[in-house]
């Protein structure tokens, strides 16, 4: 069993930056697919970034694309979100999450995890 801690939220400007970490412990991060989820008052749970065990292979919401960039240090037992030019509707609590899979599989679907951080809140101002 895993067990996940995020950090690295907060309050930035819009068009800022800012990476948030999910640091792992108890297992090898390595054994894992990760993700990370995103969550807004009053809205549903959603995809933000996947990440394989590898590395090799990743996948990102639309909405994030070409903004944000998920990534791992399994040396470090850490995955990475790297968000950049941020807007006030990236506002919402996201969290980490992992799942035992192959090697090179990517997980995108909340179901499929097994495993769940605290969260951490994001605030975008406009």
């Amino acid at each position: 069993q895993v067990q996940l801690v995020e950090s690295g939220g907060g309050l930035v400007q819009a068009g800022g930056s800012q990476r948030l970490s999910c640091a792992a412990s108890g297992r090898t991060l390595s054994s894992y697919a990760m993700g990370w989820f995103r969550q807004a008052p009053g809205k549903e749970r959603e995809f933000v970034a996947a990440i394989s065990r590898s590395g090799g292979s990743t996948r990102y919401a639309d909405s994030v694309k070409g903004r944000f960039t998920i990534s791992r240090d399994n040396a470090k037992n850490t995955v990475y979100l790297q968000m950049n030019s941020l807007k006030p509707e990236d506002t919402a609590i996201y969290y980490c999450a992992a799942t035992l899979r192959p090697y090179t599989v990517v997980v995108v679907t909340t179901v499929e995890y097994d495993y769940w951080g605290q969260g951490t809140q994001v605030t975008v101002s406009s």
